[in-house]
């Protein structure tokens, strides 16, 4: 099942909406985003040089930095008098990214998330607890309106009081809960601890984001919770969750290119890659007012497939997101990314799936310490089963981390709202 004909329409068909909407989106970020008529003047262009897709390399990219340099609204194209709703990201490393969205803004919007229930499995009969956060973060309000285009149910729970969100998945029979994979694992440990078997829940879709999620972590909470684990994906820069979803099939999200178009390029050098190769995503908005975006790089990296899905879909696949280039920690020389380590602690049922990295720097030298939580039911030998980790965590990294230290369940703090933090880099404190 689709929600509307360009999820299986054909590639040229698609290319044409494509190359239509792109003219119009560049036209508007010329004629009334001082930020973009400066670019294009800065390179000698002229909207006339933006035909299709194809021409898109013309143009530099846009960066995060570009939106914190024109902070608050210098990036809008609409005035407030047509901004409707306004939405920021966290600015967890500076001023937040303030986007801005007119009527049909939010109506794209809507339509985006409802394909992505529908490809989810869901339909208007079923019950869906919202527990995205409410607010400026586009993730709760961005599903919300989403779960009502389908015409679905939604319980607007928002983040966190996680035993009222076992309340209210047991007694309103909820088919659906939204949220981040971490706190789907939090919230199967809560239910254990009121008593709940939650895999005898009718709840069937955990429709996850916000966060990396690695196919060991997918295959936990799909185990822990009795569901069928979705990645969405989006970022509110775009346009907030939306921009892509996991179909049933589980083989690589869909980006509804109508609206979003993809590239995917080198980190380094910001070339484009080959088919299947991985890089960072940078994304076009295509059907965007308040605020249309040229060329974005996201620092998420990914790959694209352009096969028609087994679902019957036409629209591109991206990978599920393996890190960020911004994410890339270097400890005395060596790059790795935090889902690497995830991925060797999710291969251990001894362990819970709970870890955080500490990197310090003692007399100029790089310290890389690994604490990783025990499982609850743990009744074994720590030095062999740590032993067997280290192993495995130097033969996936190429280098032996300093520390690793085996704690017991529960000692690693949860998150029951917002994005859960892995990372604790102290070399510069």
């Amino acid at each position: 099942m689709v929600f509307d004909s360009m999820e299986t329409a054909p590639r040229s068909e698609l290319r044409e909406v494509q190359d239509e909407r792109l003219q119009k989106t560049v036209q508007n970020a010329y004629e009334n985003v001082a930020f973009y008529r400066e670019v294009f003047d800065e390179h000698g262009l002229t909207p006339d040089d933006i035909e299709s897709v194809e021409d898109l390399s013309k143009l530099p990219f846009t960066t995060k930095e570009d939106f914190r340099d024109h902070y608050p609204t210098g990036m809008f194209a609409r005035e407030m008098d047509d901004v409707v709703r306004i939405h920021a990201s966290s600015g967890t490393t500076g001023k937040p990214k303030i986007v801005g969205y007119t009527q049909d803004d939010l109506d794209v919007w809507s339509k985006a998330v409802a394909r992505c229930l529908v490809a989810s499995g869901l339909g208007s009969d079923d019950v869906v607890q919202n527990a995205y956060g409410y607010g400026l973060f586009t993730g709760g309000l961005g599903l919300h309106q989403g779960i009502e285009e389908l015409g679905a149910t939604v319980i607007p729970i928002g983040g966190g009081n996680t035993q009222r969100q076992v309340e209210m998945l047991a007694d309103l029979g909820s088919d659906a809960i939204s949220c981040t994979p971490s706190y789907a694992l939090y919230l199967a440990e809560v239910a254990d601890d009121m008593g709940y078997d939650i895999k005898d829940l009718p709840l069937r879709v955990v429709i996850f984001g916000a966060e990396p999620c690695t196919e060991p972590m997918r295959e936990e909470i799909e185990e822990r919770l009795g569901v069928k684990g979705i990645d969405i994906y989006g970022l509110s820069e775009i346009v907030g969750p939306g921009v892509s979803i996991e179909c049933e099939e589980q083989n690589g999200l869909h980006i509804w290119e109508d609206y979003f178009y993809p590239e995917v390029v080198d980190p380094n050098t910001g070339d484009p890659v080959e088919e299947g190769e991985e890089g960072e995503l940078v994304l076009t908005t295509l059907a965007k007012d308040a605020l249309p975006v040229l060329r974005y790089r996201t620092g998420d990296l990914t790959t694209l497939n352009y096969d028609t899905c087994e679902c019957g879909r036409t629209c591109v696949r991206m990978d599920n997101i393996t890190g960020r280039a911004d994410d890339l920690i270097i400890v005395r020389g060596v790059n790795f990314y935090p889902s690497e380590v995830e991925s060797v602690v999710l291969e251990f049922d001894e362990v819970a799936p709970h870890y955080r990295i500490d990197i310090r720097r003692e007399d100029n030298l790089d310290k890389l310490e690994i604490t990783v939580e025990l499982a609850e039911d743990f009744d074994g030998s720590r030095s062999d089963l740590k032993a067997r980790i280290q192993k495995r965590l130097s033969n996936v990294l190429s280098f032996t981390p300093d520390t690793l230290d085996l704690v017991e369940y529960g000692n690693i703090a949860r998150t029951e709202v917002g994005k859960v933090q892995r990372v604790y880099d102290h070399r510069g404190q």
